[in-house]
């Protein structure tokens, strides 16, 4: 069976911080709020459909496995990582995420993040 065809294939995202909240379109766009002075509008390029759970998570759909993931990625160019606060990445891979009590030994508060959960 063909997985992209069949189920598709999805990268969700969530945003955490003060403020930062992602809004659903009536076109199928995107309107992030991540403390730029202005909305960021994302337009899904054909084959991609963007949904928003609540104001925080997002979830990428397709059947083309690399542009999810490149679609994800742009999204995640919003916002790099800031280099001066410890560990933390705003948009970050699952599994690439410190594990359970690693914060806090670090003394790595928690503060914005976009996080993309495979």
């Amino acid at each position: 069976m063909v997985t992209g065809v069949s189920t598709g294939f999805q990268k969700d995202l969530e945003i955490q911080g003060v403020g930062y909240r992602a809004e659903l379109q009536s076109d199928g766009s995107i309107v992030m709020h991540v403390g730029f002075s202005h909305p960021v509008h994302i337009l899904p390029p054909p084959g991609i459909v963007f949904e928003v759970e609540g104001r925080t998570r997002m979830t990428v759909r397709g059947i083309d496995k690399e542009l999810v993931g490149q679609v994800a990625a742009e999204i995640r160019a919003w916002r790099p990582p800031e280099p001066y606060r410890g560990q933390r990445d705003p948009l970050r891979w699952r599994e690439g995420a410190p594990q359970g009590g690693q914060d806090r030994k670090l003394g790595v508060e928690r503060g914005w993040q976009i996080e993309i959960v495979v």
